[in-house]
């Protein structure tokens, strides 16, 4: 099973959804009955100016969401979006996945 949220749901995601603040990304998360744990990622090119680095930051972040899918750390019954900001850059995997942690204790 797939944990890519599909592009027709960013928006109800973000119309819908509450968002919170870590230190390398911003989460935005949608609760209701029909969520299956999808999340989908989002870089700007005003942050990261170089394509290599902007995939990276996608790479991350769709890493560590699936290892914590994987090890059950994820919230049922969300969607998620998560944004890159530049304190991304230099983290490592398991950085992202702490902070993701952090911020599914948060909401």
């Amino acid at each position: 099973m797939s944990t890519r949220l599909p592009g027709a749901k960013y928006k109800s995601v973000f119309d819908r959804g509450r968002s919170c603040k870590g230190r390398c990304l911003v989460a935005w998360r949608y609760d209701h009955e029909n969520a299956d744990r999808k999340a989908g990622v989002v870089v700007s090119k005003k942050t990261f100016h170089d394509a290599v680095d902007r995939n990276r930051a996608k790479r991350l972040m769709r890493e560590a969401y699936r290892l914590l899918s994987k090890e059950g750390s994820v919230p049922k019954d969300s969607d998620f979006v998560f944004i890159a900001r530049r304190a991304i850059a230099d983290r490592k995997c398991a950085d992202v996945m702490d902070e993701m942690r952090h911020i599914f204790g948060r909401n």
